[in-house]
Parts: structure tokens; C-alpha cells; sequence
């Protein structure tokens, strides 16, 4: 070895900083934060990177476009939504508490999520993957509220009909007060919710026997409405 020569270390390559884990979840209320502040148009990605303090680039190797943040939003709130809704199932026993619980859970979601929400059930606006997730989503998730109904019906705590029409609708109309709920209304969220409730245990009320006719006969709806 000459005697100038000295043994080198091999260079070492510089660190950068860490690379930041993004927490989907706080993207999804980020996400559904802006939408109760600006709708759909205020969703983007540097208005969520600025909300959560992270550096766009940092956002974007993650969750590059917008339509990528509505279908994370759409995947975590579809999520809570279905493990609360079979939560409630598989604690109540009785069908007519059960049926009351989706009521007043529906509502409640309805009124939390309701700057989104009608983009969820309406469809428009998400991905066209997402759109068919949604489907198989939306089928499950009706599935469940079809079978409480139907056992309600067969109990005689809801009048006979088609189990499948009673459920979109009593799920419609707590679905629709995503639509007409303001938080500067008369009436709050919970006077909401306990109305829908009541509404419901109402219809689960026994149905009073029919007035009978003079000689003891079964009155027809016409012989019972009559005028005397």
C-alpha cells in the first residue's frame, strides 16, 4: 500500500425525513368535514392535505385524485354503518325492539352524515368502482332490515304486507332526513329520532278487533264508517 494511501468507509447515503403514514380516518372526516362546508366542490386533495397539516405531495402518493377520497369516505362510513346495523341485530332479541333501534340508528346516521350521505344511496358521484361496490353493498345492508321487518310482520307486530316494500320504505324515510334536516330548525335531532321511533312503535301496537254489525256479525268498513 503507498505510504499517502489511507482505507476509505463507503459513502453513505443521506436520510431523508421519515415518509409520514397517512391515517385513512382522518382523511375520511377530513373529507367528510369539507363536505358539510362546501359540498362535493370543496373536496380535494390539497384542501384535505392543508386541513391535516401533511404536505400535498405526501397526500398524493397516497390518495391521488378526489375521486379517491370520496370513495375513502364512502368506504369507512359504509363500514361503520353495517357493523352498527348488525351490532343492533345480533343484541336484540325481541324484532319490535330490534325493528325501533334500526329506526332511531338510521335517523341518527341520517342527521351525522347527511351532507354525504344522500350521495351514497343516490350513487352519483363516486367511482364507477366504488358505484358497483356500493350495489352489492346497499343489497346486503337492505337485506338485513328486510329480514327484521319480515320477522315483525310474522309476529303481528307490523300489519301484513310485502316485508321488501315496508322495509325501503320505513328505510327511505329515515334516509330522506338527510335531505330536509337544518340544524337551525324548530326541532332538534332528537325529537326527530324519538318521533320516528314512535312512529314505528306505533305501527307495532296490536290492531283493534273490528267493530261488530247489529246481530252480532263482523261490521264490513262500509257498515262501520256509516252514519247513523
Amino acid at each position: 500500500m503507498p505510504r499517502d494511501a489511507r482505507p476509505t468507509t463507503p459513502e453513505t447515503k443521506k436520510r431523508g425525513r421519515p415518509r409520514v403514514e397517512i391515517d385513512t380516518r382522518a382523511v375520511a372526516d377530513a373529507v367528510g368535514a369539507l363536505f358539510a362546508e362546501g359540498g362535493l366542490d370543496a373536496v380535494s386533495v390539497p384542501n384535505v392535505a392543508e386541513r391535516l397539516a401533511v404536505s400535498r405531495p405526501t397526500l398524493y402518493r397516497t390518495i391521488p385524485t378526489k375521486e379517491d377520497l370520496i370513495a375513502l369516505l364512502f368506504e369507512q362510513r359504509t363500514a361503520e354503518i353495517m357493523s352498527a346495523t348488525k351490532e343492533i341485530v345480533a343484541t336484540h332479541d325481541d324484532p319490535g325492539d330490534c325493528l325501533a333501534a334500526l329506526v332511531q340508528f338510521a335517523c341518527g346516521a341520517a342527521i351525522e352524515m347527511r351532507y354525504y350521505l344522500p350521495v351514497f344511496f343516490g350513487g352519483g358521484g363516486l367511482p364507477d368502482d366504488v358505484f358497483g361496490r356500493w350495489h352489492d353493498w346497499n343489497r346486503d345492508f337492505e337485506q338485513i332490515w328486510i329480514n327484521v321487518v319480515a320477522t315483525n310482520i310474522e309476529d303481528g307486530l307490523l300489519p301484513p304486507a310485502n316485508p321488501v316494500i315496508t322495509a325501503r320504505l320505513i328505510l327511505g324515510a329515515c334516509v330522506w332526513v338527510s335531505r330536509w334536516y337544518r340544524e337551525d330548525d324548530p326541532f332538534d335531532a332528537t325529537e326527530i329520532v324519538n318521533t320516528a321511533m314512535g312512529m314505528v312503535t306505533r305501527l307495532q301496537e296490536p290492531t283493534p278487533p273490528p267493530k261488530r254489525a247489529r246481530g252480532g256479525k263482523k261490521a264490513t268498513p262500509s257498515q262501520s264508517t256509516r252514519k247513523r
